[in-house]
């Protein structure tokens, strides 16, 4: 069998699927009538937010422990006329791209779930109020 024969037989199968998954009914506890699920309770937000800080605020410390000693090192070899001096220095500011991306995104995680949490409150609050209102009008018209 050719590579474009097996290929047409993945994709025409792969089409197969997509169209039985479209065109079929949810499996039990699918979306729609009964009981919902996916529930998310403002404690959990909060946990794993404050998750997210502690991790970003261990790893700007803990990530920058071989920095000095790193640069140090690559600084000197290079110094030294060693090749390995440039290759040991690209490790390094390989690893600050990549921590600083790491801290960053612990921080967006931190900083959304702190605002989900806060803007679930805020809608709760504001939900009670309507229902409150409602609920006096239900008791007029009886």
């Amino acid at each position: 069998m050719t590579f474009e024969q097996e290929w047409a037989e993945l994709r025409s199968a792969a089409a197969q699927r997509s169209a039985m998954q479209i065109n079929s009914a949810p499996a039990e506890g699918g979306g729609g009538a009964g009981a919902p699920d996916l529930v998310v309770n403002r404690d959990d937000l909060g946990a794993i937010g404050n998750d997210a800080y502690e991790l970003r605020t261990r790893l700007s410390k803990d990530g920058d422990h071989a920095r000095p000693a790193t640069f140090a090192a690559a600084i000197a070899l290079t110094n030294g006329n060693f090749a390995s001096g440039s290759a040991v220095l690209k490790v390094h500011d390989f690893w600050q791209k990549h921590l600083k991306t790491l801290l960053d995104s612990c921080a967006h995680i931190s900083n959304h779930l702190d605002y989900t949490k806060a803007q679930h409150a805020k809608d709760d609050v504001k939900i009670g109020g309507d229902l409150t209102s409602i609920s006096k009008l239900s008791e007029y018209m009886k």
